[in-house]
């Protein structure tokens, strides 16, 4: 029985607009009708999708299959130890461990992550951090999905933990961050969140000490601003990192020196962002002042005023600066150009002996790995495309020759089956839209194959063609696998972005739409075999283009989608919306409120045929409040008049993220897949 969730008015009035939100009560968790709706829906989700369980069983064993069960990372030396985390089969999380740098060096465990996960629904580590000595781990688990962090201290040398926990940290479910150790190995400093869980407040700490006796060191009062911390490669110097989405702010602390001074590196100025790397008495910076794209200045340490900056590179409209690493002798930046990332090497000085990095497909993704030695001659990163497994590639310095460490094992997979390709689509102003694309090698252009176009497009950030084993199972059965580089991602630059965002905002729409329909001219798909798929604020830009062109899509995967711009962009009490006025909008400026309000999802459902959608939440979601996706389904089922699949999946025990184990994250996947595949096979 399809759920009904009751009308509870809410009158809402912004600049002499009345809007009425019958489903703002699901706000409330304390209110008993928001879980007895949630559950409602789950048990609905159950029921339907409990036709598909012999299908999601073979999925989830195919996608298991795929997987070398027990395995290994690469080794990476960090003082006198190689440190290296490995699986077991059966089991969901990763072993931190480490050996010495000694022939037949026994293992050392330092962390299990599946004996912290005991008991437990949801188990993320962050924060894994070793001191300079190598006899301390810091680390920082959330039990909740909520991403807020306990740190807790080992020493590691009598394998007992310190007395003291420090709660409220900030942390990362997606990287190991959150502490930095000074070079005493007695002193560590992390970040603390606020009521709205925005990290905002560095605390010193010295190891046995009662976590109140702290020291406060910064607080940041811009609520538009977040703040991170990290310390640099060759361990001089501590940085803060004070960011807002169109301004950022450094400052140093040499690392030998807990108890000194925070220094300044340029104080901010808004509209100008900046990130510096530190280099033997130099900060290297990358900057937009006067350059969209960045460029590269340099200042010595102490003498940082943005007058005294010494262009190295200057601002080239083609080519996007997104990163810089510092090495002894080289330095390396990271470009994006032509709709593709690029490695650009130089010696120290960032002018001479310059080489760029070769890779050998049309589409991919590279990552860095940590690289924590200031004296390497080479650069790990872990590469991949649609197609190619994730490599663990180390990359020598002076000349730019590969040398392949380890590619991930997929078991029963032969990449020279696939296609991996980008290809263009024209947007309505005739703009070029780069798609990344993946399909099998007998792929017939005839409109008769099932596709899955999937978008981001926010905040700058790429959706990469990044290599998925689960993704297999869909090429397997004839898919097309497509990413729409829309408007409000960084591919082709900064402007790129700029043009996706604000009162530009719904150019990021009508590309996808415009990708949409480019793939069925081109006879990849056709309308009634073509699906979208987007995350978080991908799940606005499909939402969105559900809400615009309806007919266009026979199946839509929003997960944990950002739907109700207008009523969370209102309310700063939400982790993200101060910070993200500038990326939105903010509802207090009648031109940004009316604009956000046609485009809001939500706001724009009306009475017609929608097509099949499954929706997913996370019920400690920080980022996007479960309530988002629970109140869409709740007004959509009120107004579709069309007989398709509308499904919320709720996860009780998890946030933004989803399944913390490598297993239920599996399980995950394979029942979105198998809606997807039920759904797009429907006559």
């Amino acid at each position: 029985m399809k759920p009904i969730a009751p009308q509870k008015p809410h009158r809402i009035t912004q600049h002499g607009i009345t809007r009425v939100d019958d489903y703002h009560w699901l706000r409330n968790r304390e209110d008993p009708d928001t879980l007895k709706y949630l559950k409602a829906e789950m048990s609905y989700f159950e029921q339907v999708m409990s036709r598909t369980q012999p299908l999601q069983e073979s999925l989830f064993s195919e996608m298991k299959g795929r997987i070398q069960e027990t395995d290994s990372t690469v080794p990476e030396k960090r003082g006198g130890y190689w440190y290296y985390q490995r699986t077991e089969a059966g089991k969901q999380y990763p072993i931190f461990c480490r050996r010495r740098d000694a022939a037949d060096a026994p293992e050392e465990i330092l962390l299990d992550q599946n004996r912290l996960a005991e008991g437990k629904s949801f188990c993320s580590v962050s924060a894994f951090a070793v001191s300079p000595d190598g006899n301390k781990l810091a680390y920082a688990v959330d039990y909740e999905g909520n991403e807020t962090y306990t740190i807790h201290i080992l020493d590691l040398k009598r394998g007992q933990p310190y007395p003291e926990t420090i709660p409220n940290t900030y942390g990362s479910v997606y990287f190991h961050t959150g502490v930095e150790w000074a070079n005493d190995s007695e002193t560590f400093f992390y970040i603390t969140l606020d009521a709205a869980k925005r990290p905002c407040k560095l605390y010193r700490h010295r190891l046995g000490t009662a976590p109140a006796s702290d020291v406060l060191l910064f607080t940041e009062e811009d609520e538009t601003f977040f703040l991170f911390l990290h310390k640099t490669r060759d361990e001089r110097y501590i940085l803060t990192e004070h960011h807002s989405t169109t301004t950022s702010e450094m400052r140093y602390l040499s690392a030998d020196q807990p108890d000194g001074e925070w220094k300044v590196i340029a104080p901010r100025r808004r509209g100008i962002e900046y990130y510096a790397a530190h280099h033997k008495g130099t900060f290297f910076i990358l900057t937009n002042e006067n350059a969209k794209n960045f460029k590269l200045m340099k200042a010595p340490v102490g003498k940082t005023d943005p007058a005294r900056w010494q262009e190295i590179i200057p601002h080239r409209p083609q080519v996007m600066l997104s990163g810089i690493e510092t090495f002894e002798n080289h330095l390396v930046l990271y470009e994006y150009r032509d709709g593709l990332p690029h490695i650009r090497i130089s010696r120290a000085d960032g002018t001479s002996d310059v080489h760029y990095v070769h890779f050998p497909e049309p589409a991919y993704h590279f990552e860095t790995d940590h690289n924590p030695d200031f004296h390497a001659g080479k650069l790990r990163i872990k590469y991949s495309s649609l197609v190619t497994p994730h490599t663990i590639v180390d990359i020598h310095l002076d000349s730019g020759e590969w040398e392949i460490k380890k590619e991930e094992a997929v078991l029963g997979y032969d990449k020279s089956q696939y296609v991996c390709d980008q290809i263009h689509a024209t947007a309505p102003d005739g703009r070029r839209i780069p798609i990344s694309i993946a399909y099998k090698k007998d792929l017939k252009r005839d409109g008769n194959s099932p596709a899955l176009l999937h978008g981001y497009g926010a905040y700058g950030a790429n959706l990469e063609p990044e290599f998925n084993a689960s993704r297999i199972s869909l090429l397997e059965r004839g898919f097309v696998y497509a990413i729409a580089h829309v408007r409000g991602s960084s591919v082709l630059g900064r402007e790129w972005y700029e043009d996706g965002k604000l009162l530009r905002k719904k150019n990021s729409f009508t590309d996808f739409i415009a990708c949409a329909e480019h793939l069925i001219r081109e006879g990849y798909t056709s309308k009634e075999r073509l699906a979208i798929l987007g995350v978080s604020a991908g799940g606005l830009l499909v939402t969105a283009c559900m809400t615009m062109r309806p007919d266009l899509f026979k199946t839509v995967i929003a997960k944990v989608p950002f739907v109700d711009v207008i009523n969370s962009m209102s309310d700063p009490s939400i982790p993200l919306t101060t910070h993200e006025y500038d990326e939105w909008g903010n509802p207090a400026q009648r031109e940004q409120f009316e604009y956000m309000l046609s485009y809001s999802p939500y706001d724009n459902l009306k009475s017609a045929a929608y097509p099949h959608l499954l929706l997913t939440a996370g019920f400690n979601d920080p980022r996007v409040g479960y309530w988002e996706p629970a109140k869409f389904a709740a007004k959509l089922r009120e107004l579709k008049t069309d007989d398709n699949l509308l499904l919320l999946k709720v996860n009780f025990n998890a946030g933004h993220a989803g399944a913390s184990g490598r297993y239920d994250f599996l399980k995950e996947v394979a029942a979105e897949y198998a809606f997807l595949l039920e759904t797009v096979n429907k006559p």
